[in-house]
């Protein structure tokens, strides 16, 4: 049986786990990391923020090197994202660069653990401005980039099958982006997308769902623990009028989720939750301002 995994696998032990001692050769790696991404952020020109950047790679691939470096979380690397697998098989890097025309370019690295605790790292190639269909399936040398901020597997006789990344991806000076990522491992070697999201009765299943709207609204997009689905926003134009163009969406107050059922997500429409907000969602801007105040989904 195919299940949704929530955070009760935090508990489980991987196959290919190992002990290590984090030591000070780590810690000077992190306090490096820490100083250069800090640097790397606060650059006026793109040309200055991609030479800091390309340090930051170097030292970040130097310190991974390390053996059993995959023990280390790095967890005082706030600019950073860095996220485990709950089955503790692999592990993402990833972060966004902003770009002087309110752009970003992503970043990041898998990195699968190893028996014998060397390192084995893939990188993320960021080629969105070449992807012509962002449906395409791709690999880590065309990849659909992102910051990811959750990882939920999903099991088909009690081992990964795939797993679903949720990550914000961004766009320009006007619209932000999210997106549902599907990612599976074939002999090690990493597949982005896969045919599991099935949206309403009719439409062509996808490979990844994309997300966007408004630069100044937020949208949550988590895994909700308490039905095991994955929720998020219902996106709408603020006006049928702006129907299609997306500076004008933003959240009607309404949620709709993804559900697992017999090894695929299945949209579920208009679903009533009763948890809190997700504490890492953006902002909304302010309610009351009508201007950009969506109609409400009847």
């Amino acid at each position: 049986m195919i299940i949704l995994l929530c955070c009760a696998l935090s508990n489980l032990m991987a196959q290919h786990s190992f002990s290590f001692n984090s030591g000070p050769a780590m810690s000077r790696y992190q306090d490096s990391l820490i100083k250069i991404s800090e640097q790397m952020f606060n650059l006026p020109e793109n040309n200055e923020r991609y030479a800091k950047n390309a340090e930051f790679i170097k030292t970040l691939v130097n310190s991974l090197k390390k053996q059993g470096s995959f023990a280390y979380p790095f967890d005082s690397l706030k600019k950073i994202t860095v996220l485990k697998s709950p089955d503790n098989s692999f592990r993402i890097f990833s972060w966004a660069l902003p770009v002087d025309d309110g752009s970003y370019r992503f970043f990041g690295a898998i990195q699968i653990a190893t028996k014998d605790g060397k390192l084995k790292l893939l990188p993320l190639i960021d080629e969105t401005a070449s992807i012509s269909n962002p449906n395409l399936i791709t690999d880590n040398k065309k990849w659909y980039g992102a910051r990811y901020y959750e990882v939920i597997p999903v099991l088909n006789n009690g081992k990964p099958a795939y797993y679903v990344l949720l990550g914000w991806k961004g766009h320009n000076a006007r619209t932000s982006k999210k997106v549902i990522e599907v990612l599976s491992f074939d002999k090690d070697q990493a597949v982005f997308g896969k045919p599991v999201l099935e949206g309403a009765k009719g439409s062509t299943v996808k490979n990844r769902v994309i997300f966007e709207y408004n630069k100044l609204n937020s949208m949550t997009l988590s895994l909700d623990k308490s039905t095991n689905m994955i929720v998020f926003d219902h996106l709408a134009p603020f006006s049928p009028d702006m129907a299609g163009n997306f500076e004008f969406y933003a959240s009607d107050l309404s949620f709709d989720a993804y559900k697992l059922i017999n090894g695929r997500l299945k949209l579920v429409e208009n679903v009533e939750l009763k948890n809190d907000p997700n504490a890492m969602d953006e902002f909304y801007a302010d309610p009351t301002d009508k201007s950009i105040r969506p109609v409400k989904k009847l």
